[in-house]
């Protein structure tokens, strides 16, 4: 079939990117001209026309109908023997979606043996492009990051859409059927199908990584209004950012010199800060006694920028030669781990970039003036002496510290978050929070997936020791600091495991458990079940288990039983150790704390996926309690009748909006559709954290947007900061951001007025 296009088609290809074609495909089957080598059967799904239908690009193509339903599916199955496809990369099919919004399609291709690889697409709204699902597992994170580009891509005048995420695996040479199918359309869908077939996706792989990143470090295809074309420009919005951030300063709400509010409840000053519940409400307390809401930005840094180039250097259009003023910012990294945030990932290692780096040399460095010849009669200056007046360019980590210092007090902000840099708390213009970074050789407990490693053993004495020396170095030369927030004891341990199972729920035991007794934890949960069995027929009786010996649960590899209604002492016994477990672990941190920073809190542990034994814990031996929430409102991340029962102060320490039309290809853990609906979404969460009388601040996470390419660490790649790679301000959301952020203190106060003096 020959593909006829009209001049609308043309307009819409000259914006995507030219890049050489891939394979001609092999077709199977056409549903235009359907034949009989491929059967195609229907589940809640239909073909309701006879003929096909010409779109609005001239080509001609088959409606499908996926009715409402839990999972309208249309299947492809070879007339007779299997489809051997292992000379082929990937199956394709013509196909556009008939909608006028985006839908997901699911595609599965299944082999004779079982196997089944899956891909979810996201398919546009628009005109027809060929579908390529390669026949095997792949991702985003082979090429080094979270997030691949957006789809589809031109390859010499096609739409192409490649399936970049794919998951199982499949015997190539025995292919027995594909599926497409939408899960749960509450209405009918139609999409448009042409033909379908095998082809090689090495040209589609290679062309959708292809110079995908200019020389600022920016998606190079896309479009939008803060995107920079040159030096010059980037040099001009800086100019016209200044402008702005005096004009705001000089509006910034009345407060003590640590942000605390100088109207509304009073406290008493103790010169550090502290929380205190005054009429139902938890404050933060400035160390000049006033109530602080703080409003945090985590990873204010001009350090965490760096992403790999080693190895992928064809997705770079512009990257300084060896020798050139920019390659100052080359770097190299070693970045592996067994964590689960790098698994699967490739280009982990070797040399790095650091394209904010250089953009801020591009913005803010002023050039060398030219040298000057002395007069005759004038003694000549050495060389030297004139170069030395005139340093290298370079990033100035001074002037950078103040810009960032103006733009979060311009912006309504009053805290450093997590991973800030160390210049900026030492200013003291602005509260800082600090990490406790424990790290050493002590044994950790896997519950499953470990995004950032095992949760550590307190029960090691080595924990213990690695705890004390953390903390020691952490409060080294802030112990009497004012502007000292607190203290966060690690971030996002994995205290469960992912899943609503009781396995899930009890990770922690159940793992413990199946550990030898080498490890310092499994012994100490057997001698909590002794101390309470005393033996193995008291166990086995609870347990309701054979166990002949007691030994016999010191074995690795030990499986405890499921949680019944007929045996309530096992999930009792599985709270216990974990609550044990818990508590052990914040009380080793917390005691060293107060002995080596006995005015500062303990902020908590920055919970992702926990449990309430975790919980309960942390509120006993912490000043705050932390969480990080990606979630539309704090009340959608925790029971918060629970935490209201624990009764103490809670702090958001991670949230954030993200979305994918501003480079950067993640749209973060809570993603919204676009650019416009990220600062109504912060103005949302904000309001409702300002409802919880036990929220006593949120921070926002985080300051940059990541590399597009990924960052150094585990390859994210979203578009989540409050300025992008290029050191510009999101204007529009910036400016919703300063308008919630100086709300803050009116709701407060009228929420929770200050008491009115008697009268005489």
């Amino acid at each position: 079939m020959i593909r006829r296009s009209l001049p609308a088609a043309f307009a819409l290809l000259l914006t995507l990117p030219v890049v050489a074609a891939p394979a001609e495909p092999q077709t199977l089957f056409n549903f235009v001209r359907p034949l009989d080598a491929v059967q195609v059967s229907t589940e809640q799904a239909s073909l309701p026309q006879l003929t096909a239908e010409p779109t609005a690009e001239g080509e001609v193509l088959r409606r499908v109908l996926f009715n409402a339903g839990e999972r309208p599916t249309l299947r492809l199955t070879p007339q007779s023997a299997d489809w051997d496809w292992s000379q082929s990369g990937a199956m394709s099919l013509r196909i556009q979606n008939a909608m006028d919004w985006a839908i997901s399609l699911d595609v599965q291709i299944t082999s004779r043996d079982g196997k089944v690889l899956h891909s979810r697409i996201a398919l546009p709204a628009g005109p027809a492009q060929t579908l390529l699902v390669p026949l095997a597992a792949s991702s985003p994170l082979a090429r080094g990051m979270r997030a691949g580009p957006p789809m589809p891509i031109s390859v010499n005048g096609q739409r192409i859409l490649l399936a970049e995420t794919v998951s199982g695996e499949l015997n190539a040479a025995q292919v027995s059927s594909v599926s497409l199918s939408l899960e749960r359309p509450n209405a009918p869908q139609s999409v448009l199908l042409g033909r379908f077939g095998v082809q090689a996706a090495d040209a589609a792989q290679q062309a959708a990584y292809h110079g995908i990143i200019d020389a600022w470090g920016q998606y190079s295809r896309g479009h939008w209004p803060e995107k920079i074309g040159s030096d010059q420009q980037l040099r001009e919005a800086a100019s016209r950012e200044q402008a702005q951030l005096q004009a705001w300063l000089q509006k910034r709400p009345n407060q003590d010199r640590f942000g605390g509010l100088l109207e509304g409840p009073q406290f008493e000053a103790k010169g550090f800060f502290r929380t205190e519940k005054q009429a139902g409400r938890w404050y933060l307390v400035t160390p000049e006694g006033h109530p602080f809401y703080s409003l945090g930005v985590n990873a204010v840094s001009a350090w965490q920028s760096r992403t790999y180039v080693e190895g992928r250097e064809a997705m770079f259009s512009a990257l300084p030669k060896d020798g050139e003023e920019l390659a100052r910012y080359y770097g190299k990294s070693d970045s592996r781990s067994a964590t689960g945030a790098n698994r699967g990932r490739d280009f982990a290692q070797g040399r790095w970039f650091d394209f904010y780096q250089a953009n801020l040399q591009r913005s803010y460095a002023q050039p060398c003036p030219p040298l000057v010849t002395p007069p005759l009669a004038a003694s000549p200056a050495p060389a030297e002496q004139q170069a030395s007046a005139c340093p290298p360019a370079g990033l100035d980590a001074a002037r950078w510290t103040a810009h960032s210092l103006d733009r979060l007090q311009a912006w309504g902000f009053n805290t450093l978050g997590n991973w800030s840099d160390d210049t900026l708390g030492a200013a003291q213009r602005m509260p800082y929070t600090v990490p406790l970074s424990i790290s050493g050789d002590y044994a950790t407990i896997s519950t499953g997936l470990d995004w950032w490693g095992g949760v550590p053993d307190p029960f090691d004495p080595r924990f213990a020791m690695a705890a004390e020396r953390a903390i020691a170095i952490a409060s080294r030369d802030r112990r009497d600091d004012p502007w000292l927030l607190g203290f966060f004891a690690d971030n996002e341990l994995a205290w469960a495991s992912p899943g609503s199972d009781a396995k899930a729920r009890y990770a922690l035991a159940y793992n413990t458990l199946r550990l030898t007794t080498d490890v310092p934890a499994k012994r100490a949960f057997l001698k909590l079940l002794r101390d309470k069995y005393r033996n193995q027929n008291g166990l086995s009786k609870a347990w309701g288990i054979q166990l002949s010996a007691w030994e016999l649960m010191e074995d690795p590899g030990f499986e405890a039983p499921l949680p019944s209604a007929e045996h309530p002492q096992i999930e009792v016994d599985l709270q216990n150790f974990q609550r044990l477990f818990a508590d052990t672990y914040f009380k080793t941190i917390a005691d060293s704390l107060k002995w080596h920073a006995p005015n500062h809190m303990l902020l908590g542990g920055r919970f992702a996926i926990t449990t309430p034994e975790a919980i309960a814990a942390c509120a006993q031996y912490c000043d705050v309690m932390s969480f990080n929430f990606y979630t539309r409102e704090p009340q959608h991340g925790y029971d918060f009748a629970t935490l209201r029962a624990l009764d103490k102060p809670l702090l958001i320490s991670e949230f954030h909006f993200g979305s994918r039309d501003r480079g950067p290809f993640w749209g973060g853990v809570s993603e919204v559709y676009k650019e416009e609906e990220r600062g109504p979404a912060y103005a949302h969460f904000l309001d409702k954290a300002l409802e919880e009388p036990s929220i006593v601040g949120v921070h926002w996470f985080q300051y940059l947007d990541q590399p597009v390419s990924g960052r150094l660490l585990d390859g994210e790649n979203g578009h989540l900061g409050l300025l992008g790679i290029t050191d510009r301000p999101w204007q529009g959301f910036v400016e919703a951001v300063r308008k919630s952020n100086l709300q803050v203190a009116a709701k407060l106060l009228k929420a929770n007025p200050a008491p009115t003096a008697p009268q005489l």
